[in-house]
Order: structure tokens, then sequence, then C-alpha cells
């Protein structure tokens, strides 16, 4: 047995090619420029899609930002409105109790929580391990 594997190698290295003979042929030049072409391919479809993201995404902030000064412009103009409505800035009438000052809630957006404390709750901290 291994006379045989021994005679085996001597043959195979005996038996040696010639390297400007080997080519990969029209298959492999073939195979190569689909493979090549498909990867062309999905670098456009990828530089297409990132573009339309990024372009989203600008158009989302810019639309953020619209509605963020229309809110503002409108919280605006109601208190305006408002002081208007309410006499302020005119002296109070005689006998009239003074204000106090402004109402609980005035000034105060939805998100405002007059009970909330600066200091995190044991529920905002991260575990510890």
């Amino acid at each position: 047995m291994i006379g045989a594997t021994a005679s085996l190698l001597v043959r195979a290295q005996e038996d040696e090619f010639d390297p400007n003979t080997v080519t990969p042929g029209v298959w492999g030049f073939v195979f190569t420029f689909l493979v090549m072409l498909v990867v062309v391919l999905l670098i456009l479809d990828m530089v297409r899609r990132i573009r339309r993201v990024n372009y989203r995404a600008e158009v989302r902030s810019q639309l953020e930002a619209e509605r963020l000064e229309a809110d503002f412009a409108a919280d605006d103009d109601r208190s305006e409105t408002d002081a208007a409505s309410t006499g302020a800035g005119s002296a109070p009438a005689e006998g009239a109790a003074p204000s106090a000052g402004p109402e609980p809630d005035e000034g105060r957006r939805p998100g405002d929580d007059p009970d909330a404390s600066a200091a995190p709750s044991d529920d905002d901290r991260t575990p510890r391990r």
C-alpha cells in the first residue's frame, strides 16, 4: 500500500501541466463578467436607496421644523389675544382683589409636568451588574 502511494506521488510530480495552456476559458470569462455586472447593479441600487432615504429624512426634518414654528406662532398669537382680552396691563378697578399672578396652567405646554423632580427616579437608572 505504501509503495502504491509513493508511485502515485512520483507520477503526479512528473505529469506537470503548462501554466500557459491552462485557462478558465470562455465560461470563466462569462461567469466573471456576470458577477461583475450583478455587483455594479447592486451598487447602483444601493446608492439610489441611500439617496432616497437621505432625501426623505431631510424633508421630514423640514416639515417638523415648519410644524414647530407654526405651533410656536399659534401659541404666541393665543397668548397675545388672551392678554388683550383679559385686559392685561390695565389698572385693576377700585375694590378689586389684586391678581396673584398667572393662572397655574398658563404658559405651560401639554408635556410639562409640574410634579416632576430634577433628580432621576429609581426607574430611570440603569441596573447594576
